[in-house]
């Protein structure tokens, strides 16, 4: 039977879950965190290490201790900063890698490094470490290598030597910047960090949804103007997928509400409402329930039908932001309702956690629970999110 979503206590005791299914598994000796888990949380790949998955266990479990759940996990997010510091980090050129293992690729991508101040942030909040002058020097190093001020926005890709901008430009590394500077904002209280999260939502919730037809578009040209064909045989891609992506819009959701909490601005609340509405319009799967990857532009038609796990969390998260600033009763109903799905396709409730994809029908595909770039981030943010909110409202 399904419990009550609704409930602080079913929020924390499924958060504790989560962590559960990682804490016999994750650590690794040597340092650091394997990153790569079957259903039965057995290690399918102890050597590669992503950047992205490094950060966000340091965000996982900087957030377990901040919120009381174990004092061992202030050394375990202590451990991976230091892991990051010491394999990730590249003194040389002075950034840390994407991709560590048998190949390294030390290419600079700013989504990476947007996590790199994301976890540091959350450590800073946690009282981990003190990341002042670390979160600063971040801020310029961006700055200097990716933020490009004559269009407010930050470039993706730099080669190793830094020394070569891709030409790619797109939306996600520039929506995880919003995010860990609202977090690092939160932390120190830098002016620069809100500021610059501000005008990356005017930016891409604001300019740049407006020239797509009202919604988030994921690729453009150097000069910012929209690519509708990039990827376009790639809708699965999972960095860069082609078609509107409904996470991404419920993801901006959560994001321009945070804003809206810090800064209260009502374009925030409208536009929130509207990426949202559009996202379970297009995106929700009337015939099998849940939200799809993607769908395409004009026609609509599901450009990839598989559900992800992190698209209905973050949706969850989306839609409790919008019915406690709103009181509309249809976001509390599509909050039960994308709950109901993922307990009844996504969760895992034999071994614990959340599988990271399933078919349209919701079918298993896949035996890999937790490949690098997941380890839980989504779900359990999003459930921290919700708590937070409750906890706001009661208090």
């Amino acid at each position: 039977m399904a419990p009550n979503f609704f409930s602080n206590e079913f929020l924390l005791c499924h958060t504790q879950s989560i962590l559960a299914f990682y804490e016999p598994v994750v650590k690794d000796p040597a340092g650091g965190f394997f990153q790569n888990f079957l259903d039965d949380g057995q290690v399918f790949d102890s050597k590669t290490r992503h950047l992205v998955s490094s950060t966000r266990f340091v965000f996982n479990y900087s957030e377990a201790y901040r919120r009381g759940y174990g004092d061992h996990y202030a050394d375990w997010a202590r451990d991976g900063l230091a892991f990051i510091e010491r394999e990730h980090y590249l003194a040389n050129s002075n950034h840390y890698a994407w991709m560590l293992g048998d190949t390294i690729d030390k290419t600079a991508m700013a989504y990476g490094h947007a996590f790199v101040v994301l976890a540091y942030a959350h450590a800073h909040m946690a009282g981990i470490v003190d990341a002042t002058d670390k979160l600063s020097s971040l801020y310029l190093w961006l700055d200097k290598n990716f933020y490009q001020p004559d269009y407010n926005a930050y470039a993706d890709e730099r080669s190793g030597d830094l020394t070569t901008l891709d030409p790619y430009r797109g939306q996600n590394a520039n929506m995880h910047m919003c995010e860990a500077f609202i977090a690092a904002y939160k932390a120190i209280g830098d002016q620069r960090f809100l500021e610059r999260a501000k005008r990356l939502a005017e930016k891409f919730a604001g300019e740049l949804c407006d020239l797509a037809g009202g919604m988030i578009w994921e690729h453009y040209h150097q000069d910012w103007q929209p690519d509708w064909q990039y990827n376009i045989d790639k809708p699965d891609d999972l960095f860069k997928p082609w078609g509107f992506q409904p996470g991404h819009q419920v993801e901006w959701t959560k994001l321009l509400l945070q804003l809206h909490q810090l800064s209260p601005e009502a374009w925030y609340v409208e536009r929130a409402k509207s990426l949202f509405d559009q996202a379970v319009k297009y995106g929700w799967d009337k015939e099998h329930g849940g939200l799809v990857y993607g769908f395409a532009p004009k026609t609509y038609e599901f450009a990839d039908a598989q559900k992800y796990f992190w698209v209905q969390a973050e949706a969850i998260a989306a839609a409790y932001r919008l019915y406690k600033v709103t009181g509309e009763q249809t976001y509390l109903d599509w909050y039960q309702a994308l709950w109901q799905y993922s307990w009844d396709h996504l969760i895992d409730h034999t071994h614990g956690a959340w599988f990271r994809i399933v078919a349209r029908n919701s079918d298993k595909i896949t035996n890999e629970k937790s490949p690098m770039g997941k380890v839980d981030y989504h779900t359990l943010g999003a459930c921290w999110d919700v708590m937070d909110n409750m906890t706001a409202v009661s208090n």
